[in-house]
């Protein structure tokens, strides 16, 4: 990586710690993204018959 890079979050210079972003917050907003769904990686879309159902368990 170059000596001048950017934060992908906010485009501030990262530091060597927290690389590739520039603070451990920025890392955070970008791991909220992640499991809020914002990031999404491109394909097909999932075949509803290939999903997994939740098993039920009826016993009592």
């Amino acid at each position: 990586m170059s000596q001048n890079s950017t934060c992908p979050v906010c485009g501030a210079p990262t530091q060597a710690s927290t690389r590739p972003f520039c603070s451990q917050r920025c890392a955070d907003i970008d791991l909220g993204r992640w499991f809020s769904g914002q990031y999404r990686i491109p394909g097909p879309p999932a075949d509803e018959e290939n999903l997994e159902k939740p098993e039920i368990n009826d016993e009592r």
